[in-house]
């Protein structure tokens, strides 16, 4: 048994399940108000979309078993949206000093040149497809998906989310307008919302996957204790 994970770590994990699990659930159900997406400042139903929900579910909205709540009710997913918003940004922001404090970042996800290297990604990559996640001699270690899986959901997806969010809030507009140029405008923001939150949703799925191909029990207790089990290694 090994020490993995520390309890900051651990507190944003869960919080962080929760928050995203709501707010794309809620998500869903705003998007069904108007299933469009558009580039640029305005987007209205006579206007050529680059993304139609109806090309993805029939009916043009996505159904309720993905949304929150499961039947159509605006008000209410704005509320649930808005408020495990706030608790994702100030989750997040906690982690982010966390991280740096007792360098969790630095340690444990700093990637390497070396790293990037195709031969050393390729590797990473026939590894998993083998079902072997962890370096037998460093077996705590993040291996290089790892890190760009996670770097890029901790540093780029929800940071992008929140933002994009915060540019399609009026109050926001008011207080800072440069927000909407930075972004090409409402509708781009929009779309930009959008396909983070995909990406973040897309990260859930395969990292649910891997948590069940690596041994949900070990894995779960770690991120509950920070205790982990190294795992028998698998002869390729």
């Amino acid at each position: 048994m090994i020490r993995k994970h520390a309890l900051a770590t651990r507190l944003w994990h869960w919080t962080n399940a929760v928050a995203i699990i709501v707010m794309l659930g809620s998500g869903f159900m705003i998007l069904n108000a108007h299933p469009h997406l558009y580039w640029g400042d305005y987007g209205a139903n006579f206007e050529q979309p680059w993304f139609r929900v109806a090309w993805v579910f029939e009916g043009g909205r996505i159904p309720g078993w993905l949304t929150i709540p499961s039947t159509y009710n605006l008000a209410l997913a704005r509320r649930w949206h808005l408020f495990f918003a706030l608790v994702l940004a100030f989750a997040l922001t906690a982690y982010m000093i966390a991280g740096l404090v007792n360098r969790h970042f630095q340690r444990d996800l700093a990637i390497r040149r070396a790293e990037l290297a195709p031969a050393h990604l390729a590797h990473d990559v026939r590894e998993h497809l083998a079902l072997r996640f962890h370096d037998p001699a460093r077996p705590g270690a993040y291996n290089i998906l790892q890190k760009l899986s996670y770097v890029g959901v901790i540093f780029v997806a929800l940071p992008l989310a929140i933002l994009t969010g915060l540019t399609m809030s009026p109050g926001i507009n008011a207080a800072a307008p440069w927000m909407l140029d930075l972004f090409g405008g409402r509708q781009s923001a929009r779309s930009l919302h959008f396909i983070a939150s995909i990406a973040i949703a897309a990260f859930l799925v395969v990292h649910l996957a891997l948590v069940i191909l690596a041994g949900p029990v070990n894995e779960v207790r770690s991120m509950i204790t920070g205790r982990w089990r190294v795992p028998q290694e698998k002869q390729p």
